[in-house]
């Protein structure tokens, strides 16, 4: 060790080190001090004679060779640290190390937690002092906390509790090794330091030291299947429309991310109805919508037949767009506080913003632990006003969501445009924890504003904490819609480029009610609508609530139908029922399969209208091959959500049936929409192992 010494002794300017180095270099140069005083008895060299040594060094003076332990000391710290900070910072770059949150040491349990103090930049020349002095400043270090990395962390998370301080206590503590997850280790970390051979690579963390993962806390609704029905019992299915998309936005994230999505976040129609299809279009405004019904061979079940509702609203010329009065309620809690969530809901507004005209209206209000208007009522002329008071947003707080919703539509009263737009966007990840807080409580909150003619948008943001459920409740009792904005991209789409069908409604309250022939079709099963199911009754009742349409917006249902007499048809026929007893039909009746009725009302009445269309031969078409290339793709789409959601029915058809007919049914993919969930088929295709 003194030969190495004098080695480094004559090195003439050694680099430099700060404190902490210096403290750490001191750190492992003790054990070397500790060695040679073990050995001080021995005899080191002649007594007689002196060692051989050039001029200069005979002429330089005890207290110079006290000077050579010093920078043989700096020269070995230098050698020690700047190795391993370089090694730390190349794991840093590669984001191999842990991040914030993620690793927490607790307090060593020799070392208190006292604030550090200044090292000495020179020891003493004697070994004792120096020595005594390196432990004083050992035990005045502070105690690093989870945002600090240094040698010290690193040893002791790879099981290497030896290499933390050098003293015999320390090297005795239990190591705590990594656990798989959210704490990468590299290779080549791994590699230089091994878990000790009787002990597992991966051995279970000590709670202390690494809290397990925190659960999910997302919220679905929880609806069973859809199942299926014997038209001669129960012929009649009634159902509200769904314009919303939030769930396919969502699939799409979890799939993106590597991990099949929660089956209940899966609403098969929601995923339907995220495309745009050319369907025919009505011919004028008093016309709001046109229906189409299209009938085909089923891909995945060659006993039964798809028959597809589809309807397309009447899109509104932008000059003949009323003025909308936008009230942004906006949720600044603590659980806000993510780069998926008021970050990303800042750039989606300020994206609307710029879609507006100069005869909108926007207000802002805020909720948190309480309720507060950022903006009053202003022209969408002053554009850099209201990006100024979305720009001032910050998050904070607990979640007082309806006082925030009382708040919001008081402003929407306030400035209300008779013949206008009038409109609250509610954003949040519907964490709503102050005050009115149940689905149900808030439902009701909702129920008795939609009375004001003022319509409801949902938008969630974030996972975690998503609560799908409440967001979808909110949305189906407030004549509003959902969605879901998981990426910029997501909110161009939703509040820019379909900014007609999801600001400005042409119909409210559209319900769909579908009549099966039973001489024609035994048995039917509605794909999807699971939470938007009717009773029988509540069609012809203008006062239950249903869903809306906006401009331009299509909406399609599909039905999974099973022909009388086809092998596939799972109830036996009934001895006594309706179809033993009931009389003879008109040939153009019974002809017909089924019978579709559509009821809704204008945006600014409260009695509704009745549209009819009857299905037959007419509408089928013998080979799915020639079906419509819009009919072909929203089945790929419809197949591919029932998969995910783990509809028994499509367990033997596999993805890449799925994906064959959504690629051979893409055609003008403008935005790549329809590319994208090429994409998304594959990649489930890879994830699902079940």
């Amino acid at each position: 060790m003194t030969d190495e010494f004098d080695t480094l002794g004559r090195i003439p300017s050694p680099p430099p080190a700060s404190g902490a180095a210096r403290a750490r270099a001191l750190a492992a140069a003790m054990q070397a001090f500790d060695a040679e005083e073990k050995n001080a008895g021995r005899a080191k060299g002649s007594s007689l004679w002196s060692r051989p040594s050039s001029i200069l060094n005979r002429i330089w003076s005890t207290q110079m060779i006290a000077q050579h332990r010093y920078l043989a000391g700096s020269a070995l710290a230098t050698m020690l640290i700047i190795p391993a900070a370089a090694f730390l910072t190349l794991e840093l770059t590669r984001g191999n190390l842990p991040s914030s949150g993620q690793l927490a040491l607790p307090p060593l349990a020799d070392t208190p937690r006292t604030q550090a103090q200044p090292v000495s930049p020179k020891p003493q020349g004697r070994l004792s002092e120096a020595k005594k002095e390196k432990e004083q400043q050992v035990a005045a270090q502070p105690v690093p906390g989870p945002l600090e990395y240094n040698a010290d962390n690193v040893a002791r998370q790879l099981n290497k509790p030896e290499a933390v301080g050098g003293t015999a206590k320390r090297a005795a503590e239990p190591s705590a090794s990594l656990v798989p997850g959210p704490v990468p280790v590299s290779p080549m970390m791994a590699e230089r330091a091994p878990p000790p051979a009787a002990a597992p690579r991966y051995a279970p963390a000590k709670p202390d030291l690494l809290p397990p993962m925190e659960q999910s806390r997302d919220r679905f609704a929880n609806a069973d299947t859809n199942p299926l029905k014997s038209v001669a019992t129960d012929p009649v299915s009634t159902f509200s429309v769904d314009v919303d998309t939030a769930s396919y936005a969502f699939a799409r994230r979890s799939l993106m991310e590597g991990h099949l999505p929660d089956p209940d976040s899966v609403r098969v129609e929601e995923m339907v109805n995220y495309f745009p299809y050319d369907w025919p279009r009505p011919q004028s405004a008093t016309e709001p919508f046109r229906t189409t019904v299209t009938v085909t061979p089923t891909p995945w079940n060659t006993g039964t037949r798809l028959m597809q509702v589809a309807i397309k609203g009447y899109d509104t010329a932008p000059s003949a767009v009323p003025p909308a009065n936008l009230v942004f309620l906006i949720d600044v809690s603590g659980s806000m506080n993510a780069p998926d969530k008021l970050p990303l809901l800042k750039s989606a507004f300020r994206l609307l913003v710029g879609k507006l005209k100069p005869e909108d209206k926007v207000s802002i209000v805020t909720y948190a632990g309480n309720a507060g208007t950022v903006l009053e009522p202003t022209s969408a002329r002053e554009r850099d006003k209201i990006l100024a008071a979305i720009d001032t947003l910050q998050p904070g707080g607990s979640t007082a969501g309806a006082e925030g919703i009382d708040a919001a539509y008081r402003l929407a009263r306030q400035a209300f445009i008779q013949g206008g737009v009038n409109r609250v966007m509610l954003a949040t990840d519907g964490d709503f924890n102050v005050g009115v807080s149940s689905d149900e409580d808030l439902k009701r909150v909702i129920e008795q504003r939609r009375k004001d003619g003022i319509f409801l948008s949902v938008l969630g943001f974030g996972q975690g904490n998503l609560n799908d459920s409440l967001m979808q409740t909110l949305a189906q009792n407030g004549n509003g819609s959902a969605a879901y904005i998981d990426t910029l991209a997501e909110a161009q789409k939703a509040l820019v480029d379909e900014a007609g069908s999801t600001l400005f409604p042409i119909a409210k309250d559209v319900k769909i009610q579908v009549e099966f022939n039973p001489q024609q079709i035994s048995e039917y099963r509605l794909i999807g609508y699971e939470t938007r199911a009717l009773k029988r009754e509540d069609f012809n009742n203008d006062k239950v609530d249903a869903g809306d349409i906006g401009s331009g917006h299509s909406v399609t249902a599909i039905y999974e139908v099973t022909p009388k007499g086809s092998a596939s048809v799972m109830n036996d026929p009934l001895r006594y029922g309706p179809a033993a007893t009931s009389a003879p039909t008109p040939d153009a009746v019974s002809e017909e399969m089924a019978f579709v009725k559509i009821r809704y009302k204008q945006p600014d009445s409260d009695t509704s209208k009745l549209i009819t269309t009857p299905v037959s031969e007419m509408n089928a078409v013998r080979d799915f091959g020639s079906a419509p290339q819009d009919v072909r793709f929203a089945t790929a789409v419809a197949a591919f959500g029932q998969k995910l959601r783990g509809t028994n029915a499509l367990d033997a058809y596999p993805y890449r049936s799925i994906l064959d007919m959504a690629r051979n049914a893409r055609g003008e993919d403008a935005f790549g929409y329809r590319g994208g969930f090429i994409d998304l088929v594959r990649l489930a295709e890879t994830l699902d192992r079940r």
